[in-house]
This record gives structure tokens, sequence and C-alpha cells, in this order.
């Protein structure tokens, strides 16, 4: 909101109050004559006469007041005996004898003096925007580079990031050299001009770059890629100029593009071009990372989780020399992250370790979100610190949305949510290479009417056939279940195919696991973090339906394996399902207690 401009306005609305109030008073006041004065008074027009300051006479009638002037040596009662008034008329008349008092000087002030200051007022202002929206024009090319000082209260330390330790020893190196850059310069060696920080949204890519400017106690200048880019051609190159600029007069200093890929996309080859503004900020960071002198003393930092559409030219060594690839958390990462998170939360007697094992996949900002999460349940739930139940319920409201208990499910929907969820949780239990069964619910969460919670047991960085196979079959488990218990399908499974009809495509177009089609990839080999899988089509239409055959024949495979054993153990479904429909919620000690055999019991089915 401009205040300034309501201030205007205001003024206006006062001058035109002024005005009026000015006008109607001149209106009321009408000056004469001391002839056509004295012919009212002998009319009886004039019923009170008010002498102020010796020369001014003032004559008040019912709607109107007359003033006229006199000479200040002469008596008003002699004037009026000179121009034919008898002494009878003249005692008879209502004068009063009046000075100017401060409050009438004050009021004429008002409205003569101030009106003209207002308007003085907003003319001045109106000139002083039209110049400021003048100057703006040589503006434009400001980078509006903001600094973090590496000495503030807040400061990040790699004590303060948890996890990805081969990357903190990767950028130890850039610490070093900002530190002590003569140790490298005396043998010759170069440090590297930029580093590109990749990883998906949430992993400390921010965190890890503000934790080496702490390190190496440098300022750090940081800025998005996004505030390059304007509408006006030119305008992002100079502001590429203006942020290289205030680094080299800040030099040892790191500068950190944040969201590289705004502006460090692939330049287009088409007969039309590409967008030209976006383009010409681009070639200008190409140019400033190649005019650093030598003894430069500063480490360009770029963030994305767009690796795959940056531009070859950015990426050449002498640019961004060095890629550091920062994964999600592990366990014992995780671990270590959400002791960093909770240790400024009062917590209560909590299993880390526990939590840890049952987010995987989550990210730094998901499990700092998570802390808070759980920090606010307890709030709610009038406790004074953090408990273990607090931490798990996170979990799922993190991954699912919060409970819906307003959902009231009918008695027949519950009944096929409890056997669609125990369909998923036999299968799982029943096949040897499927994740083992944490938690079964079918209280509504977010959009899901009910879910099946599954963890490994170990977290893997390679995964066989065999357990593609046995987790769609545990998938499409829920989708069995109904099919068998109640000879028909519902909506319900819609997600579960989604992610089965996934999974299935991947397992023949990129990891080569067809009966038919065998070791072949026939999905671009694109590094994102981000987004839809999209796969470009390199291959026939006699290959296209050769996928799309395959891709049947092994979800129709997982699904006869899901109600083969759903049949033979279908007591085991109808006792499980009874107890989530007076449950609701089975955690894994009941659930095993129920089922009361081992794991991975049916190996050949």
């Amino acid at each position: 909101m401009n205040y300034k401009n309501i201030y205007i306005v205001i003024s206006l609305l006062l001058l035109f109050l002024l005005i009026f109030i000015g006008a109607n008073e001149t209106y009321k006041n009408q000056k004469i004559s001391l002839v056509e004065f004295i012919k009212k008074v002998q009319n009886n027009e004039i019923t009170r006469i008010i002498l102020r300051d010796e020369s001014q006479i003032i004559g008040e009638s019912k709607d109107q007041i007359y003033i006229t002037n006199k000479d200040p040596k002469e008596s008003v009662y002699q004037i009026f005996k000179d121009y034919g008034l008898n002494t009878t008329t003249i005692f008879a008349l209502d004068i009063e004898q009046k000075t100017t008092n401060f409050k009438e000087i004050i009021f004429a002030v008002l409205f003569n003096i101030v009106p003209l200051l207002i308007i003085a007022w907003i003319f001045w202002q109106i000139f002083k925007q039209a110049q400021r929206g003048t100057s703006q024009i040589f503006t434009f090319s400001k980078s509006g580079i903001k600094v973090y000082n590496p000495n503030s209260p807040d400061k990040v330390t790699f004590k303060d990031v948890a996890g990805l330790e081969e990357a903190k020893e990767e950028l130890m190196e850039i610490v070093e050299f900002l530190k002590n850059p003569q140790k490298f310069f005396r043998i010759g060696a170069k440090i590297p001009k930029g580093v590109l920080l990749v990883g998906p949204p949430g992993s400390g890519k921010t965190l890890l770059a503000r934790a080496v400017s702490s390190e190496a106690n440098v300022p750090f200048f940081y800025i998005s890629g996004s505030e390059f880019v304007e509408m006006f051609v030119g305008v992002g190159a100079g502001r590429v100029r203006d942020a290289f600029s205030i680094a080299k007069k800040n030099q040892p200093c790191i500068l950190f593009i944040d969201e590289l890929d705004a502006i460090g996309k692939v330049r287009s080859v088409g007969i039309t071009g590409g967008h030209e503004e976006r383009e010409q900020t681009l070639n200008q960071i190409l140019v400033e990372m190649d005019g650093f002198e030598k003894g430069t003393k500063i480490v360009i930092l770029g963030a994305t989780n767009r690796p795959d559409v940056l531009d070859p030219a950015l990426l050449r060594p002498g640019r961004f020399d060095r890629k550091i690839v920062l994964d999600l958390p592990d366990v014992k990462a995780r671990e270590e992250i959400l002791k960093i998170h909770l240790r400024d939360k009062k917590i209560g007697k909590t299993n880390i370790k526990e939590v840890a094992e049952r987010t995987p996949g989550f990210s730094g900002a998901d499990l700092a979100n998570l802390c808070n999460e759980a920090a606010i349940l307890a709030a709610r739930r009038n406790k004074d610190s953090i408990s273990q139940k607090e931490l798990l319920d996170s979990i799922e409201k993190v991954l699912l949305g919060p409970e819906r208990k307003t959902k009231v499910y009918s008695k027949k929907e519950k009944e096929i949510a409890a056997y669609h969820e125990s369909g998923h949780a036999i299968v799982a239990h029943y096949l040897p290479h499927s994740h083992p069964v944490q938690k079964i619910s079918i209280v509504s969460r977010g959009k899901a009417g009910g879910y099946t919670l599954k963890l490994p047991v170990e977290e893997k960085s390679f995964y066989s056939k065999k357990e593609f196979l046995d987790e769609l079959a545990s998938i499409l488990g829920g989708y069995a279940a109904e099919k068998l218990v109640f000879n028909d399908i519902t909506t319900g499974a819609s997600n579960d195919l989604e992610v089965a009809t996934e999974m299935a495509k991947q397992m023949v177009v990129r990891f080569g696991m067809s009966e038919n089609i065998g070791p072949i990839s026939l999905a671009s080999s694109t590094q994102s973090f981000i987004g839809k899988s999209f796969y470009e089509k390199e291959y026939s239409e006699k290959m296209a339906e050769l996928i799309d055959n395959e891709t049947k024949n092994i979800l129709n495979n997982a699904l006869e394996r899901a109600i083969k054993i759903l049949e033979i153990k279908k007591d085991k479904l109808e006792k499980l399902a009874k107890v989530l429909i007076k449950k609701e919620v089975i955690e894994k000690k009941q659930f095993q207690k129920l089922i009361n055999e081992p794991k991975g019991s049916l190996l050949n089915v």
C-alpha cells in the first residue's frame, strides 16, 4: 500500500472541504458601501451592529451579514446622525464593540493560508513521484543481491548439516582456499571457479552453501536465478554484471546463485530463436565466469534440481568445474537430522531411531517439517513435551495429510476399505521380497480412504526383479481382495493401479526386466529430481505395442499371484478384516500376533 497516495487523497478532500466552507462563508458575507449600509438600517433590515477595530462595521440580518468601513476617527453615532438618522433610532440599535481575538485570527489563517499550503504540498508530491519514476529507469540493472553475514547469531556450520559427508569433504577444499589461498597458489593449483550443488528439493543445497561461508568466515552473497530475468532485454545481463562487480569488491567471498536452471537452460537452436532476455543473461554469466583474473578469490556456488536442462557451456571445466550430488539422507543421516531439528524443542521419552527408520525417502526439509508438526500436535494435545506418539503421528500427517474425522463411512464402505487394506497386508506379509507391514488403518487421511504402511528392513541402492514383482503383487493386493470377496471392484484401487502401472512400465523400458524385450533401455536417460517421468519415444510403433503387452503381462501375473495368496490365506484375510472394522487401526505387533506365521512363508506362489 502506498501511504503517500493516501495522504494526497486525504489532503485533497480536506482542501475541497475548506473551499466549500470558505465559499459558504463568502456567500453569507456581503461587502457594501456606507450609504447602502445606513439605508438598510433605516429600513430595519439590520437588527444588530458590531463595531470591529474602530474601522469596520458589521451588520447582521436574519440570513445575511453586511460589512462596510468607516473613518476610524469618527464615531458611529455621529456618522449615523450626519446621514439623517434621528437620535431615537440610533439609541434603539443593538450596537456592540468587538476587537479581533486570537481564535478569529486562526480561523482567518485556516481559510486563507492552509489551502495554499495544501495545494503546494500536493504539487510537490506529484513532482517527486514523477522524478522517482524517471530515475527508476536507471536502476533496472541493479541486481538486488543480498548478503548473509557469516558471524550472525543464526549462522550455520558443517556441524549443523547432518549427513552429506561426501559433499562436506568436497567443499572443505573450498573452505581451505578461501581461508588460505596462498597455500594453493604456491604450487600452481587453481581452485574451482564454480561448484554446482545438485539434488532433490529439500536436500540441503542452500544450507550447505551457507555453511561453507560460515566455515570460511567470508561474506556470502546470494541471489535467485529468477531475479536476473526481466521483461526488458539486457536488464538481466546488467544485473549479472552488477552482482559479479559487488562480489569482486568484497573478495574473498562466495556468490551463491539459487535455482540456476531459471537462467541456465539450454539455448535454443531453432529458426525463431528462444527467450532472448534469458539467453543474453546466460551469455553474460558465461563471460563473467571466464573473466576472473588470476588470484581472484571468489567461488561461485550454484544450486539446482534440474541438471538435465542446463546448458553444456555452463557445466564445462573453467566455469562450473565440479558437480556435487546431494542424495536423500539414509537412516543414520535421518537420525542425526532429527536430533538437530529437535534440539531446540522440548522432548519427552522418544525413540529417534524408530522415527528415522519409518521415514525412508524423507529429505532434510521433510524431517524439519515433521518435527514442527510434532510440536504443534503436542501443543494441541496440551502436553508439556513432544512424545513418541506425536512424532509417529506426524509421519502419517506429512505423508498422507491430516485425519478426516468428519468423513464417515457407511457400513458397506467400511467393510470394503477393511478388506482392501487387509488384502495389501496379507500379500505383503506372505511374499519374501516385499516390505514388512508396520501399520494398517482405515481412517481417512488426505485423499486416502485408508492405508497400509510398509517399510523396508534396510535401505538399498539396488533392487532385484523379484523384489519388484513381489511389491507389485502387494500393491494389487487390495484390488485382488475386492475381486475375491465381493466379486466386484471399486474406485478405491485407482491410485494402486497408477503406481503399479508406472512400476511395471519402468521394469520394461528402463531396467530390462521383461521376458520378450530383454536387456534394452527404451527411456531417455536424463537426471531430473522433480516432476513427472516422461518417456521420449525412440522406438517404432511395433516396439510400443510390445512394451504395452509386456507391461500388461507383468501386471496380470502380479494380480494372479495376489489372488492366489488370498485364496490360500482367506481365513487370515477374514480375521484381519473383522478386527480392522472394529478397531480401525492395527499396529505391527498386533498384526503379527493375528497372522501368527513368519514373514515370506509362501515362497513358491
